[in-house]
Order: C-alpha cells, then sequence, then structure tokens
C-alpha cells in the first residue's frame, strides 16, 4: 500500500512542478501565470483515475492472445497442438480476488490446451501465498499437463530470513506444492512429448538465470536440454534477458517462452517503461542465426524455419503496484502447425 501512495505521489508531484513551469514560461511570454496554472491543475487527477481504473479493471481484463507457430520441425501429429502459456501469478495479488483468479483458470481451460506452461513467479516472497488460492490452480487442466519454472521470486529472496536455510527450505515447500497440485516442475530438466510413430517435441525449463547481477541466476541449460529428443524444440526461462545466450549456446531451440516484465504493468499508446530496461519485453521476437539483435513482431502466424523465436507473456498478478494500465493480464495460446 505504501509502495502505491508513494508511486502516486511522486506523479502528482512531477505533474505540479510541470504545470508550475509551464505557467512560468507563459509569464515570461506576457500570459498570466495564474490563468495556465490554475488551468493544468486538473492533470493532477490523471494518475489517481489511471490508478483506480488498473486497480478495479484494467487487472481484472484478462485478455487471450493467439499465435500460430508453423514449422517443419513440427512433426505430422502434433499439427495443431494447442498450448497455453501463464506467466508471474504473483499469488500475494490475488490474496482477495479469489474470483478473479479462478475466472483466469477458467478462461485458459475454455482454450482446451494439450499443455499448459507456466513461466514462474507463481509467488512474491513466500509460498504461504498459495494458502488459500491452492483449490483454485488444482482447476487447471490440460490433457498432457502442466510444466512450471521458478521465477527470481520463487525463491523468496524479497523478505527477510534468518538464515539462508529457511529460505532454501521455503523454496522446496513451494516446489513440492506445484507438485502437489500435479504440475511437473522443471529444474534444469525437459519433458518429451511422444506421440505414436515416434513424432516427439521437447520442452525443457531451467531455474532463473538473468544477465543481470541484480536477479538470481540457478539455471544449467546444458542440464536441461541433455535429454531433450524432440525435433521442435520449447524453452522455458523465466527471464528473457537469457534468451540470446541460451540460443547461442543452442541454436535448435526453435521457441522460448518467458514472462517477468509485466510491461511494469503499463503501457500507453504502445509504449511502456519496460522497453527502457528490457530488449524484449512483450510479446513474440525473432532473431535470425548470426545477426546481433533480434526483431518484434506483431503477425498472427509465424514460422521458426529460420529463425529462433521468443515470446514474452506479460502475466497474469502483480507485484509493488495492484494495478494495470495498458498492460493487461496475459493468457497466450500457441497453436502448433507442421510445414512441409
Amino acid at each position: 500500500m505504501w509502495v502505491t501512495v508513494s508511486v502516486t505521489a511522486v506523479f502528482i508531484t512531477a505533474i505540479l512542478v510541470l504545470d508550475l513551469l509551464v505557467a512560468g514560461v507563459a509569464a515570461i511570454f506576457g500570459r498570466s501565470f495564474r490563468k495556465f496554472f490554475l488551468g493544468g491543475l486538473w492533470a493532477l487527477f490523471v494518475p489517481v483515475i489511471v490508478l483506480f481504473y488498473g486497480m478495479f479493471i484494467g487487472r481484472n481484463n484478462y485478455v487471450v492472445n493467439e499465435l500460430e507457430i508453423v514449422s517443419r520441425d513440427v512433426p505430422e501429429s502434433f499439427d495443431g497442438y494447442r498450448i497455453v502459456q501463464i506467466s508471474d501469478l504473483h499469488l500475494e495479488s490475488f490474496g482477495s480476488r479469489c474470483r478473479s483468479l479462478a475466472r483466469a483458470v477458467s478462461k485458459v481451460n475454455a482454450l482446451n490446451p494439450d499443455l499448459i506452461l507456466f513461466t514462474g513467479d507463481l509467488v512474491t516472497s513466500h509460498p504461504s501465498e498459495m494458502d488459500s488460492l491452492e483449490h483454485v490452480l488444482s482447476g487447471l487442466e490440460a490433457k498432457d499437463g502442466i510444466c512450471s519454472v521458478l521465477g527470481n521470486h520463487d525463491y523468496c529472496i524479497y523478505r527477510r530470513w534468518e538464515s539462508d536455510s529457511l529460505r532454501a527450505a521455503a523454496v522446496r515447500e513451494l516446489v513440492a506444492r506445484e507438485e502437489s497440485l500435479g504440475w511437473h516442475v522443471l529444474m534444469n530438466s525437459c519433458v518429451n512429448i511422444v506421440r505414436p510413430a515416434a513424432d516427439t517435441i521437447s520442452v525443457a525449463g531451467v531455474e532463473n538465470i538473468s544477465q543481470t547481477s541484480y536477479f538470481p541466476s540457478y539455471g544449467d541449460l546444458d542440464k536441461a536440454m541433455a535429454d531433450a529428443a524432440g525435433s521442435f524444440r520449447i524453452l522455458m526461462t523465466h527471464d528473457p534477458t537469457h534468451w540470446h545466450k541460451a540460443i547461442s549456446q543452442y541454436p535448435d531451440i526453435d521457441l522460448t517462452l518467458s514472462g517477468h516484465t509485466h510491461a511494469m504493468q503499463f503501457s500507453i499508446f504502445g509504449w511502456s517503461p519496460s522497453s527502457l530496461i528490457f530488449d524484449e519485453y512483450r510479446g513474440l521476437y525473432m532473431k535470425n542465426p548470426g545477426e546481433p539483435g533480434s526483431s518484434s513482431l506483431r503477425s498472427h502466424s509465424v514460422s521458426s524455419d529460420s529463425c529462433n523465436l521468443l515470446y514474452v507473456n506479460i502475466g497474469l498478478g502483480e507485484t509493488a503496484i495492484p494495478s494495470r494500465f495498458g498492460a493487461a493480464p496475459e493468457i497466450t495460446l500457441f497453436t502448433l502447425r507442421h510445414s512441409e
């Protein structure tokens, strides 16, 4: 709550200072300081309006984004295979919104997924956030089950602990509670999903790996990819900053799924402050082998035959500020298509 008040106060102060500057410049050019200053005060209500819209409407307005991934590496028996990605639940943000979370679960199940992939940050700081919500999460259904990885928050580093052993015990508890839901927690490991005629796709998952020292890195990509036997390979890695390094080590990773950024829970006219921090922060990106950068894609159907793909899901929950504006909570549906 104090974070919300503090951020709102910062925005109001910034608008007030800007209003004073504009009125001052107007006075220099002979216009009425008082008229310009009073006329600009209406803008002080903007941060409050944005905040309350995001709290009561924006963060409960779940959006489903659908994409087709076309590749000759997708086996014929997997043509039409439906994968749903969800991310960054931060269950603390659903503590008083059990019904809202239930609606999100219903939206996921209505997509009739073959597989659900959760790309980390189930909690914000402690596994006890699951206490009143496990019965809701247990309602998630997919024919081939649910796979998950750990995000930076899942290591319970954002609270004080008497010892590191207690924190480590909390992480083990979180993993155990996910597994009790029937989720397959990929701790630097992979699953191979096999169809008749030995058609196989692989889903590998690493523990959190970040290119910045601020976030913990426990992942082992070599270990995760060791048993990947599928012709089409998916990597789950919570932090998208790991993508470039991952595909430089394993260029045969067709699709990487990440979360983490939330698009900072704010976007206006397509711009988010998250773009100042992350090269890839929202949606679909491609990288051609040998090229240094990546390109953002807006297509609803894309081929992975000649490039590596990354999708950054901006999550369902929130941290710090319980609000979303222009960055609606996201559920992503991928449909795999076989290409001759």
